[in-house]
Order: C-alpha cells, then structure tokens, then sequence
C-alpha cells in the first residue's frame, strides 16, 4: 500500500481545487488511517477554501465530514481497531490531559487540531485522526448519509445535550438549511414541540415533513408577534443578519437565544430585553467524542438521517459550486472514486 495519499487540494484563496499527492509521514502511536469512502462539504470547508477566517495554509485538502475504514492503527489507539468503519468531523485531536479533556470536553481542548486547520482533510483517498475522534459507526447508520452528522448533526445535536433541552420545552429553530433540517429530526424525537423559522415558503412543507409542528415566516413581523413569549429554546442556525429583537421577544421566561450558525455582524442587543424576562444568549462549538457517539446511537435509534445529494470526487469543483450557489437540499456528499 503507498505512503502517498492521493487528494484534492487548492493552492490558493479562491483557487479550483486540482489533483495533488502528499506524504503524511510515519503514523503516530495514537493516530489511524481512514480509507476514505465518503466526505460531506460543509460552509466552514468554503470559508477555509476561501481564508475568510485568516487561518487556511496553501495547499489545503479541505473536508471534515468523513466516513471510512481504518486501515492503520498506531500501538496506542484505544477504542477503535484496523477494519472499523468510522466517522471524523472537524476535530482530529486534543491533548487528552488540560482540564477540559479530563472533563470530557475534548472538543473545547486549547490546543486541540482541527482536521483541516494546518493539515490535510478528508478530499482524499485516506485522512489520518488521533483515535478520540474516530467514532464507530453502527451498522444502522447508511455510509452515504453519515458524513454531514459529524459536523452539521453534532453542531445542533450538542446544544440539545448542554443547554438540557427537555422533551416538554417548546423549541423553535431558525434556518432551514444543512444544520436546521437536522435541528428539526433530532428536537422532534427529543420529543420537543417544534417551531421552524424560515423565510422560504417553499421550505415550509418540506420543514413540517422534517419534524416540526408548525412553521413562522421569519421576515413576518405578524407572525413573530403572534408567537412572542412562547419558546423555551430557539436553537439559531443561520448565518445571516436576523431581527435579533423579535427572536428575543419570542422566548418565554427563562428562555434561551442559542447561536450555532455564524452571522458576520455582531449581534446587537438590549440588557433589558434580557433582564426583563432572565432570558439568555449563548453558544456552542461541535461536541465531544462521548457527545458525538451518543447522538449517532440517536440517528441509529430513531432513522434519523441528513438529506444529501451526492456527487463523485472528481467532481468536486461541481459540488462546491452548488452549494455556494445555495442550490443544495440539504448537505453535499462526495463519493471517493480516487484511483
């Protein structure tokens, strides 16, 4: 078997991505190997692709939504073994030793790596992780559709698990998109009475199929005044300018204003707006290994699955291309057929 893992790269800000082969060096002690099968494209690979956050590395093989067999293990991996079909999102290692990690929250580790963020990804024949982050995938889960839950699902399921959602909380969720149209499966076996937030009524019949109860117009001043003082969660997974004050005006008392998309302008708001009802704004990043095993038994448990369209790797320029377009329903997939 070649050292050389075969891959497709960007060379630059913007750049098409292209052929191109590295070599990952000598296998760590606690890392594996994954034999790629498929790898989902997520906004945050454009956005590396792009350096919009000022931290991509040229060449960069992006994709953190990885499912494949390990191949190779070092000495030291633990929980996982040579022939197991596993999942890899944004994560690739923590220190295992800082108090985050001996808390079990490896995903807020300081000196963590990221799978894409100074190293090659999963638009690849092989990617390589340390063992923490290779999660078993059950039988139950399809291959094809397992990719966009380690980035997309864990994102929305982990505010579910740390901000203790309750099956009797009425939750709405804003955005109904690649994060969103999970946020709606995954609240509605929580057992949560669920709200969808969306500006595209044509994504109104398709959101209440998902899993939500009723839908809001979210540029609809009516409808969100009608709704005001109800939800106990509203779970933002947009990443554009809302009207923060209205969404606010929507919590119960005590709710929370839960931010897991990534808006560009900060978000302005009154302490008052806060104060008045104890309500509150927080977020979250991905989950932990132990955070995003629990949520793949939940897909297993309850069939629940990202919607994705799929393309061949050699078409990948294809597929990024219809997802910056905002054509994607919902999460773009890529099936190896490196030779």
């Amino acid at each position: 078997m070649s050292d050389l893992i075969k891959a497709y790269a960007s060379h630059g800000k913007g750049k098409a991505l292209v052929p191109h082969e590295y070599n990952p060096g000598s296998l760590l002690a606690e890392q594996v190997e994954i034999q790629v099968s498929h790898c989902g494209i997520c906004h945050s690979d454009l956005s590396m692709l792009n350096n919009d956050w000022g931290m991509s590395k040229y060449p960069l093989v992006a994709g953190h939504e990885v499912v494949g067999t390990i191949i190779k293990a070092g000495p030291s991996v633990k929980r996982v073994k040579v022939g197991d079909r596993v999942g890899l999102g944004w994560s690739s290692k923590s220190c295992m030793s800082c108090d985050h990690c001996l808390a079990g929250d490896h995903n807020l580790c300081a000196t963590g790596e990221g799978t894409i963020v100074g190293r090659h990804g999963g638009f690849a024949d092989k990617v390589r992780c340390n063992w923490e982050w290779a999660t078993p995938l059950p039988d139950a889960i399809d291959p094809v559709k397992a990719g966009p839950l380690f980035c997309g699902g864990i994102t929305v399921f982990n505010p579910i698990v740390q901000c203790h959602v309750k099956p009797t909380d009425r939750v709405g969720v804003v955005g109904i998109g690649g994060l969103g149209h999970l946020a709606l499966q995954f609240l509605n076996k929580w057992g949560c009475d669920v709200t969808a937030f969306t500006s595209s009524d044509s994504k109104k019949a398709e959101a209440l199929k998902l899993g939500a109860h009723k839908t809001v117009n979210s540029t609809n001043s009516n409808e969100l005044q009608a709704i005001a003082g109800s939800l106990d969660f509203l779970l933002v997974t947009s990443n554009v300018t809302l009207d923060w004050n209205a969404l606010i005006s929507a919590l119960a008392p005590r709710g929370r204003l839960h931010i897991v998309g990534v808006p560009l302008e900060p978000i302005p708001v009154s302490a008052f707006s806060l104060i008045a009802g104890q309500k509150s704004i927080s977020g979250t990043p991905l989950g932990s290994p132990a955070t995003t095993t629990q949520m793949i038994n939940f897909c297993a448990r309850h069939n629940i699955a990202p919607v994705v369209e799929t393309f061949p790797m050699s078409k990948i320029n294809e597929a990024i291309e219809h997802l910056h377009s905002g054509k994607a329903r919902y999460r773009v997939v890529l099936k190896n057929d490196i030779s």
